[in-house]
């Protein structure tokens, strides 16, 4: 699932998959008012990474929601395996803390390889964590608090994510992200 461009092969995951597919009921809305923000990172090290998630963190915090809600840190040259991301996160929540950010800013998770501790590799319910390029998704909590809260049973989210990738097949996914 390679792009020569990143950015745009994230623009089209966001589109058709977790917009599309409706896997995040709240990502339209910030999505069409403009407020993602996409970066494409140069880091080739965790700790250069680690440095652009702080300034990003910052900026984030520092900047009105209404002009950036959420940011999505694409990063194609570092952590390309799954256990190296997955162990760098805590590194992430770490730096969270350290900015005093606990409470106002949560990093999640999604990587190319992402799979569920219990799964199989192959098993789609994966998709719903997985992005064509490894990436770092910064949200403001009173963000997602105010989206949950307008939703009426949040915790069924997950179940038909489950059941609509289910219905797509791990094939279908493929399908779904080419460009």
């Amino acid at each position: 699932m390679i792009d020569d461009d990143p950015i745009a092969a994230t623009r089209r995951w966001l589109e058709r998959a977790v917009i599309g597919l409706n896997l995040c009921p709240f990502a339209k809305a910030v999505y069409v008012k403009q407020q993602v923000r996409f970066v494409l990172s140069d880091a080739t090290s965790s700790d250069a990474l680690l440095e652009e998630l702080a300034r990003e963190l910052d900026l984030l915090q520092r900047t009105d929601p209404a002009l950036i809600d959420t940011t999505l840190l694409v990063h194609p040259r570092v952590l390309g395996d799954f256990l190296d991301y997955n162990d760098f996160l805590d590194l992430a929540d770490a730096a969270v803390d350290a900015l005093g950010l606990s409470g106002e800013i949560q990093v999640a998770s999604f990587h190319p390889d992402y799979q569920f501790a219990g799964t199989h590799y192959d098993d789609v319910g994966n998709c719903s964590n997985r992005s064509p390029y490894p990436m770092l998704h910064l949200l403001r909590e009173d963000s997602v608090e105010r989206a949950v809260a307008t939703f009426p049973d949040p915790d069924v989210i997950v179940e038909r994510n489950l059941e609509t990738l289910e219905k797509l097949g791990i094939d279908g996914w493929r399908r779904l992200l080419k460009p």
